[in-house]
């Protein structure tokens, strides 16, 4: 797989590339010259399942605030920087793990190379991003568009930018809001580089089709074995896309851990809220540590049956509640009883299983 074959890079305490598990990254959306509201946001993400965080840098006053945040929070901090190569410096000065720049932007090779010894001084990553709207004029003009080969043109020429100079630890983003534009780019970017990709669909939308068109994407991408940290973009709240990208890279078999909950669509023979009892299941599990799959099931009758892939589920009806343990009815109870039945089995599985 390409993502085995990727070279290893370092961003603060933690490693991708070579085979290492596919990080999450999001990326704040308060003002960075806001410490404290940066701060708790990043500690909210954190919690919720995100490995890599990255925080815009548009004044020398977010770029200088980058130091106290970093010593309030535990996971790697990456600044991105847009056109001002003087903000790229101070971000690195202020301690940012790595920095996001697009060359073509940053203004003159003398510009460019000030940042790149920057970070060659502190051994830092470079992410260098490319995206469909920042591609040369002349790249689009001859392929009367934007193309996926374009946009690889476009990432190798601005990695060859900063090869040139030295400098090889870089991280290369190329992205697209056209779902199939950016898996096919993906595919020929990996086939002609080691360095490690960060993968996302950009400008991907709201939390629903936003999600989505993440899934699609980075399902393709991911399961052709190609990146080694993602973000799900989303417009909304940032732990949506830690939530997203997480669920992602459990479909896919890439993260392990945590609780999935598989819930039947309703029908006709549908006697219980099932809508409301899934999403207070979804709720009540995301603070248990296990990992497992729990089904919720809205028919007594076929409820057993559909759930005997699960470790453990509940089905209900007319009143009645079902506990169901590998397609086995364990225990019949109140229908009212058995949210909390399930999460006591939940807290005392451990417990259960060695007894």
């Amino acid at each position: 797989m390409y993502r085995d074959h990727t070279r290893k890079v370092t961003i603060g305490d933690r490693v991708i590339g070579g085979g290492n598990p596919v990080l999450i990254q999001s990326m704040t959306n308060t003002k960075t010259e806001d410490v404290a509201a940066t701060v708790a946001q990043i500690q909210a993400l954190t919690a919720a399942g995100c490995e890599i965080i990255r925080c815009a840098v548009p004044t020398m006053e977010a770029a200088q605030a980058l130091r106290e945040i970093k010593r309030q929070i535990t996971i790697p901090l990456v600044a991105d920087i847009h056109f001002d190569y003087r903000l790229a410096i101070a971000a690195i000065e202020a301690g940012a793990d790595k920095i996001r720049i697009n060359p073509g932007n940053i203004g003159s090779t003398e510009h460019v190379r000030a940042v790149v010894d920057a970070a060659r001084e502190r051994n830092i990553p470079i992410r260098v991003g490319v995206n469909s709207g920042s591609l040369e004029k002349e790249i689009v003009e001859r392929d009367h568009g934007v193309t996926a080969e374009g946009i690889v043109e476009s990432a190798l020429h601005q990695v060859a930018i900063i090869e040139d100079m030295g400098y090889e630890n870089l991280v290369i983003s190329i992205k697209s809001s056209d779902v199939l534009m950016c898996a096919r780019a993906h595919e020929l970017l990996a086939q002609k580089t080691d360095y490690p990709l960060h993968v996302g669909i950009t400008e991907a939308g709201t939390l629903f089709s936003g999600t989505i068109k993440s899934s699609i994407g980075l399902g393709i991408i991911l399961h052709e074995g190609i990146g080694d940290t993602i973000r799900v973009s989303l417009t909304g709240d940032p732990l949506e896309e830690v939530r997203a990208a997480k669920q992602i890279l459990r479909t896919l078999g890439l993260r392990k851990g945590g609780i999935e909950v598989v819930s039947c669509p309703t029908c006709g023979r549908t006697q219980i809220d099932l809508i409301g009892l899934a999403n207070q299941v979804q709720a009540m599990v995301e603070d248990i540590p296990l990992d497992l799959k729990v089904a919720v099931m809205g028919c007594v009758v076929n409820g057993p049956g559909e759930a005997k892939e699960a470790d453990i589920g509940i089905a209900g009806g007319k009143g009645v509640g079902l506990l169901i343990k590998k397609g086995e009815v364990v225990r019949t109870m109140p229908e009212k009883e058995l949210l909390n039945a399930l999460r006591e089995e939940l807290l005392n599985w451990d417990k259960n299983k060695e007894g």
